[in-house]
């Protein structure tokens, strides 16, 4: 049924009726907002992508976040949704597999184990004898090993949709079927403005779940949204006899390798889906058609053709069978494959729920957390893989096409740590990417820069050697912390966000959205924390005082949207001036005991302890540039970061380079940046998310008491579900662990890994880890699930290294070459 005449007022209007938006609106109503939301959907429900998916969902997936979401969802799908609204789901929990044929392959399943072990799966790695025992018809030849799932499924994607559209209802939600929206701007006071076939809607926020037309939409306001619509194939066969008289329906069979894609029953059918390797295909790269309504294509064999006759080798039974239906659709695909889900990037109130390639997949659970975060103003899972500001300005159409064509061909390849998405690269280099390219770096992409991640030598290829062990590059990391460690390193670290903030009220502003104390004197420096209402970390940010009403904020490249909007909308009467410089400056990061005496042979400022205290910033001049130099280091050796204009990083490199080689200076990357943090203890990005607040992240060192801030009343409870311990793990020589393991205290689950590294300095491997209170003591033996094996673990009560923080702050005479 559908409302008849529409409201010109409401809280939120969701704009598209798939799965994303009707699930948006679903748990809108649960979270308080059901009476208040309006959702229109320009012809019926599901009518775009959402009614031609294969509907599967499976718990077989290595990111704790997503992890939680797919559980959720099939917790929904397998009876709760149709408890509550009394429609019908049709859940077909069959359970599933994902083969395995070579060694990497099976690293990743073991890997994937650890990860569903955190979160409580019912989740087993098994021989080919358990497949063949539960399907009986599958060809196993090659196959080393599987990831059984018995909690999968697939479900009737309309019949899901249309149950959340009931649930929507129950609560108050106000659905308009066949209410095309033709345009969405603000008005001055800031509500939105919905201009539809059947009248005019403001409120307050507004979404968009376009589906396909979601880039198209988000124009009407200025804004890019960056998808691209790619098109899947999947097929049904003719009826298969041997079906006939099964007592259970087969578990789906996920076959990465030789099929690209899935297998399962349909009903009596054989239904087979793939996700090509080689010559993907977009389309409407401008703006899908308004009339395309259950629109489909028509199937491209000889594109799929290589992956269909291996499914056919490897279900025998679908050999000499016809092909009953062919589904040739369009799915939105982001340039790294993950939805936007979150606030749109320079505005307020405008939320994407878009650009999800597995809807039925994925969608609830994110959906979930959406609201949460609109409602409550922060998600319960960590959003930044989702966060649409993860994107800048640099993402134009051609390149979004490029990255969306990339990501499908990799839809069915091992998802290995650290994978380096090349295609489409470089987009952002800074002024040393030539150079450093030639030295042997190998970049990664972070917010459109380039950023060296590690150095190839000593004959080592300049490549990405992907691997769930240890790999080539893992040596070249050691050589660099050990360089830093004991002489020298330099790294270009340009990527990072930096952003000026100044005027008369500049110190009141930053004053009020931190939880620490502002920095007091010109040229001091403060590591602190903006927050959300509910008092958990929206970003980590040094400050530093540059003039009595200019500050200088440094933080990690992709919160450099999230940072700059946090400023805008938190803003009330402040008379600053915010000014982003992030693509106009560069940054170097100086560190290691002769850190002071390459400094000091290109500049004449006194650099000792007297003449240039720790966590302190001083203009200087370097190879004839003036420089902002700002002594602290995130690799806990005695240091300086060198801020300048673009124009000046060659020159100030060279000559830093220059000074060095005497004292064997070395050229380091991200990696071991982040094993020296992780030695030192510091906490990062994966330990600081919108998931914790400050205690819960046990920094609750940088807020002070003394003073009002945004979320200040609920970061300072002390009533923990969970708290970020430090631990050391038994090494094994060969796999460190790569982050979401769970970790166990007498044989029960207490928590998982955030970040885990090999650190070479102490040689040991070292993690951080969400665990429950009582199992955070230091000196609390536990034990972590790596590669699917328990390892022995213990909680560290100080940094594995200079745990007295003693040389940051050393005040060694200075050496001439």
């Amino acid at each position: 049924m559908s409302e008849k005449n529409l409201p010109t007022h409401a809280r939120v209007v969701i704009v598209g009726g798939g799965v994303m938006g009707v699930g948006l609106a679903y748990h809108l109503a649960h979270e308080g907002w059901g009476e208040d939301t309006v959702l229109l959907e320009k012809a019926e429900l599901t009518s775009g992508s959402t009614w031609h998916a294969a509907g599967q969902i499976t718990h077989s997936t290595s990111s704790f976040g997503l992890g939680k979401c797919v559980d959720y969802n099939i917790g929904l799908y397998s009876g709760a949704l149709e408890a509550e609204t009394g429609q019908p789901v049709t859940w077909h929990g069959c359970g599933s597999f994902r083969l395995a044929y070579t060694e990497d392959e099976m690293d990743w399943l073991r890997h994937t184990l650890s990860v569903g072990r955190s979160l409580g799966f019912n989740i087993e790695l098994v021989g080919p004898d358990k497949v063949a025992e539960l399907h009986p018809f599958y060809n196993l030849e090659g196959v080393l090993g599987a990831l059984h799932t018995p909690d999968d499924g697939h479900v009737d994607p309309t019949n899901v949709t249309m149950a959340m559209a009931t649930g929507a209802r129950q609560k108050g939600v106000r659905i308009f079927r066949n209410c095309r929206a033709t345009n969405i701007t603000q008005a001055e006071n800031g509500e939105w403005v919905v201009e539809t076939k059947l009248g005019t809607i403001t409120c307050e926020h507004v979404v968009n779940a376009g589906g396909t037309y979601a880039r198209q939409m988000g124009e009407w306001s200025g804004l890019q949204l960056p998808m691209t619509s790619m098109t899947h194939h999947y097929f049904v066969t003719e009826p298969v006899p041997e079906f006939q008289n099964l007592d259970k329906e087969l578990p789906v069979i996920r076959d990465d390798r030789k099929v690209s894609g899935y297998i399962r029953m349909e009903q009596q059918r054989g239904l087979i889906g793939i996700y090509e390797k080689e010559n993907p295909y977009s389309v409407w790269h401008d703006h899908c058609p308004w009339e395309y309504e259950n629109w489909l294509f028509d199937a491209d064999y000889d594109r799929v053709m290589p992956w269909l006759e291996e499914s056919l080798n490897r279900m025998p039974l679908f050999a000499d069978l016809g092909i009953q239906r062919d589904v040739h659709g369009a799915i939105s695909h982001p340039p790294d494959g993950n939805p936007l889900i979150g606030p749109a990037p320079g505005v307020r109130n405008y939320w994407c729920c878009c650009g999800t390639q597995i809807g039925i997949g994925w969608g609830p659970g994110l959906t979930r957390e959406l609201a949460r975060w609109m409602v409550h103003g922060a998600a319960d899972i960590s959003m930044r893989e989702y966060d649409p500001r993860r994107f800048g300005s640099y993402a134009s159409k051609d390149w979004q096409v490029i990255k969306a064509e990339e990501d499908y061909c990799l839809r069915h390849e091992i998802p290995f740590p650290h994978f380096n998405r090349l295609e489409g690269r470089p987009i952002k280099p800074s002024p040393l990417y030539e150079l450093l390219k030639s030295k042997g770096a190998v970049h990664e992409e972070v917010y459109g820069f380039e950023r060296p991640r590690w150095f190839a030598r000593d004959r080592v290829e300049q490549c990405d050697h992907y691997s769930f062990r240890r790999t080539p590059a893992d040596d070249m990391v050691a050589v660099e912390v050990k360089a830093v460690r004991e002489s020298v390193g330099i790294m270009d670290v340009t990527a990072f966000t930096k952003v000026e903030v100044s005027g008369p009220d500049a110190y009141a502003l930053l004053d009020r959205l931190t939880a620490n104390r502002m920095p007091q004197k010109v040229g001091s420096i403060t590591l602190t924390h903006m927050l959300n209402r509910r008092g958990r970390i929206e970003l980590e940010t040094t400050i530093v005082r540059m003039a009595e009403d200019r500050f200088y904020l440094v933080c990690a490249a992709f919160f450099e949207q999230r940072l700059l909007d946090y400023l805008a909308q938190q803003r009330a009467k402040e008379n600053v001036q915010v000014t982003a410089l992030s693509s106009d400056w560069s940054a170097l990061s100086l560190n290691g005991p002769r850190a002071r005496d390459v400094l000091g042979q290109c500049t004449d400022a006194d650099l000792t302890n007297a003449g240039f205290r720790w966590l302190s910033a001083q203009a200087i001049t370097v190879a004839g540039h003036k420089v902002w130099a700002f002594r602290m280091s995130y690799a806990g050796e005695l240091g300086w970061e060198l801020h300048m204009p673009n124009a000046a990083c060659l020159d100030v490199y060279n000559a830093l380079w220059a000074a060095g080689e005497p004292h064997g200076i070395t050229d380091y990357g991200s990696f071991a940046m982040n094993v020296m943090r992780m030695e030192k203890g510091f906490k990062g990005a994966g330990e600081l998310t919108n998931e914790v607040t400050l205690a819960e992240a046990d920094v609750l060192r940088f807020a002070r008491r003394d003073k009002e801030y945004l979320g200040k009343d609920n970061t300072l409870n002390t009533d923990l579900p969970w708290v970020c311990a430090y631990l050391e793990i038994e090494p094994d020589g060969e796999i460190d662990g790569h982050g979401g393991e769970a970790v166990m205290l007498d044989g029960r689950v207490v928590g998982s890994t955030a970040s885990v590294v090999y650190g070479h300095t102490v040689g040991k491997i070292l993690a951080f880890a969400y665990i429950k209170p009582e199992a955070a003591a230091p000196g609390t033996e536990l034990q972590v699930v790596i590669h699917g094996q328990p390892r022995a673990a213990r909680v560290l009560g100080e940094p594995a290294y200079d745990p007295q923080s003693l040389l940051p702050r050393t005040d060694t005479i200075l050496e001439t070459a």
